[in-house]
This record gives C-alpha cells, sequence and structure tokens, in this order.
C-alpha cells in the first residue's frame, strides 16, 4: 500500500466562525484506492501558500510511501533543508497529512485509529467548551460582561459540561507580553466569581490569557483569580519563553497549561521539566497524532496531564479523541459543538452530557462531505487567527472577542 494522490480543501465555517476563519483539510488517497483525511491547524501563512506547502511536504517527503512508515516520514519532514528543529509550518502541514495516514491505517485494518495506538484506556473522554453567546446575549458586550458569561456557564453545565474555558483577561494584541491593565484584572476576577457562584463545584473554571503578559503581570493576575480555583492558567506568558512559565508556575497555585501553539515533543519537553502541569497540544500543528501519543508519554514522566486543544475543525476533533481514548493520563478534550462541524463530516463524535465516547468505526470514524466543503470556499485573504497590533488601552479597557471571524 502506497500513498499516491493528495486533495486540499479549505474550507470557511459560517459566521460567527467558531473555529477560525477557515479549516485546512488534506485528503490522501492510497494506490488501491483507499482513502484518508486530515486537518492542518492554523499557520504563519495564508491558505494558498500553505497549500504550496502541504503539497511540497507530501511530494517530498511522503508520495510513494507505505503509510505505516509514521515515524520515518516525520523524520525527513523534521530534517527537511537541513533544520531538524521545530518549524510550525513544516510541521504543521505533516500533522495534517500524517492524521489522514492514520484514517487510512484504521479503514485498512477494519479498526478504529485507538486500537492502533495501544487500544482503548478510556471508553468516555471528558470534554469541555469555551463559553460563548447566548442567542439572546449582545456582542461584543458578552465578552467583557461577567453575568452573562455566568449565564452561558450556567446553561451548559445544565447540559451535562463540567469544564469550561474563557479568557477575558485583556486584548489579544501582537505587543506581548504585556501588564496587564488594572481594569483587565478586575474585569478577569469579576469573571471568576461570578461564574463560580453560577456553577458551584459543578465544573471547573479554565482560564485563557493567549500568552499576553510578562512574568511579573501574569503573577498579578493569577494573584487575583486563585481564590476561584481555576483548574488551569493557560499560556501566562509566551509559550517559547521556558524561564518566564517556570517562575509563573513556581508562583501560583493555578497549575499552568499551554501547547496550542507548540511543535513537536521538542517543544514541550524544556516546559514539562520547567513546571507546566497540562499539555495542549493542537494535533494538527505538534506533528499529528504519533507526536501527541509520545508526548503524553513524556509529560505522564513529569506526573502531567493532556488537554488536547481545538480550534479547528471537526477532523482535528475527532484526531483528538482518538488520541484521548488510548492515553493514561488524558484530562479532558476541547469541543466545539456546533451545526457546520456536523454537516461538513459525517460520523463525528458527539459530546452527550459532557462526555464523548470511544469511536467504533474504522480509522477516524468520519467521512468529509464534499458537497458542504465545496460550497464554503475561503475565498479571503486573512490569517485563520490574527492578533491586533494596537497595544493594551489603560484607559478604556479591552476584550478578546472568542475568536469570532470579525
Amino acid at each position: 500500500m502506497r500513498l499516491e494522490g493528495l486533495e486540499i480543501f479549505v474550507t470557511a465555517p459560517p459566521p460567527p466562525g467558531w473555529g477560525g476563519r477557515y479549516w485546512q483539510i488534506v485528503r490522501l488517497t492510497t494506490e488501491d484506492g483507499t482513502t484518508g483525511i486530515g486537518e492542518v491547524y492554523a499557520s504563519g501563512v495564508g491558505p494558498e501558500a500553505m497549500r504550496a506547502v502541504i503539497a511540497d511536504v507530501f511530494d517530498r517527503h511522503m508520495k510513494g510511501e507505505n503509510p505505516e512508515n509514521i515515524e520515518l516520514m516525520r523524520a525527513r519532514a523534521y530534517s527537511s533543508g537541513f533544520t531538524q528543529r521545530p518549524d510550525p509550518t513544516v510541521m504543521g502541514a505533516f500533522s495534517g497529512l500524517e492524521i489522514a495516514c492514520w484514517d487510512i491505517l484504521g479503514k485498512a485494518r477494519e479498526r478504529p485509529v485507538w486500537a492502533l495506538l495501544g487500544g482503548r484506556m478510556n471508553e468516555r473522554v471528558r470534554a469541555y467548551t469555551y463559553l460563548y453567546p447566548m442567542e439572546h446575549h449582545p456582542v461584543p458586550e458578552f465578552w467583557i460582561n461577567a453575568d452573562m458569561a455566568a449565564e452561558a456557564a450556567a446553561a451548559l453545565v445544565a447540559e451535562g459540561w463540567t469544564a469550561v474555558k474563557f479568557d477575558p483577561a485583556g486584548p489579544y494584541t501582537l505587543r506581548g507580553g504585556h501588564m496587564p491593565a488594572m481594569s483587565d484584572i478586575a474585569t478577569s476576577e469579576a469573571f471568576c466569581r461570578a461564574i463560580r457562584a453560577a456553577v458551584g463545584s459543578k465544573a471547573d473554571l479554565l482560564f485563557g490569557t493567549h500568552g499576553q503578559f510578562t512574568t511579573g503581570g501574569a503573577i498579578r493576575l493569577a494573584q487575583a483569580i486563585a481564590p476561584f480555583d481555576p483548574l488551569w492558567y493557560e499560556e501566562p506568558v509566551p509559550p517559547d519563553n521556558v524561564a518566564a512559565m517556570a517562575e509563573v508556575s513556581r508562583a501560583t497555585s493555578i497549575p499552568v497549561a499551554a501547547g496550542e501553539r507548540l511543535t513537536t515533543i521538542a517543544e514541550f519537553a524544556p516546559l514539562l521539566a520547567a513546571g507546566l502541569k497540562i499539555c495542549q497540544p493542537a494535533l494538527g500543528r505538534v506533528g499529528g497524532i504519533w507526536e501527541a501519543k509520545k508526548l503524553s508519554a513524556l509529560a505522564q514522566a513529569h506526573n502531567a496531564l493532556m488537554a488536547p486543544h481545538l480550534y479547528a475543525g471537526p477532523v482535528e476533533w475527532a484526531a483528538n479523541v482518538h488520541l484521548a481514548v488510548s492515553i493514561p493520563n488524558i484530562l479532558m478534550v476541547e469541543a466545539i459543538e456546533t451545526a457546520f462541524h456536523e454537516d461538513l463530516v459525517t460520523g463525528r463524535p458527539k459530546v452527550e452530557n459532557g462526555f464523548v465516547s470511544a469511536p467504533e468505526a474504522p480509522g477516524l470514524g468520519i467521512e468529509l462531505n464534499d458537497a458542504v466543503a465545496a460550497a464554503h470556499p475561503y475565498t479571503g485573504d486573512r490569517l485563520h487567527l490574527e492578533m491586533q497590533e494596537a497595544p493594551c488601552d489603560w484607559q478604556h479597557g479591552n476584550a478578546f472577542g472568542g475568536g469570532s471571524v470579525d
């Protein structure tokens, strides 16, 4: 069985665009006609440039190869051009292609992907969701209104969710790290207080920051929210600053989490040694399913947990679920439940009462709906996610709009 064909789909979810401006989905075909799909997470170049990178990685390192040879193809991509170091664009392209290989292997063996990763460790996996506006909540007010956030959290808990994530800590700015404004600290404290009061002990609070702060600023913010016992403090400082992450981890009782922007175990290893407690790999960037499986073992050796990140489409979601089913140190998986996620693929694993069950169908258990993908092409020129150039606003307050398409 050899890899032969590649198709690339760049699909735009309809507004408000939960999951990003576009999703980059790949389909591989073997010489015997078996197909597999994967997903490339956001990169620092636009989708047309990324198409060329994906095609180059496939043609150069994977075409004609047996899809079983994951480790070999990974080594080729990682070493390409005499690099042998993490490259988020090259490894992002490889990640989506690698996920598609696992889908092919599972279909060829008529077994779900988790069965090829060491088997089923978990019958079901805990899921969490981001706090999005309810239908009657005005936007953009929702993103800075603690009472609305608390109402949304209580509604989710009533549906069975046991953890909710939110990030009211200020601007999503390329001028990081910065010292948080006092208004942002006050807003963050108000969110934690209101949401904790609304959910009580029925749900964990997951506090995100997108790596926005200086070391001292992150510690100040942690002191303000710690009384409400968040389960994690996500990316309090830029994730490549190992010393800063270590200092924040030592200064707070809140477990520090990170990983959405990291590529390969080479970037996670020093953070785990520095005190990272929860790893949040994006499987469409970290190197794929096998790299994340290796990361789980590395994390286990550091007594750390795994919580795969999701700000993407339903293919990366399915890959996250198969990984989570197979590992002992899974904490939870991030979920985005929208009608478009449901329409784009068939067989998508669903969250029920706050948990997702181990899939039973071969491969990832999903198939791309080509008609839906074709009906929603991305035609813009912006990136999947973008940071603002404006600095922190010290006078009028700040807001992060939940990654919604503007």
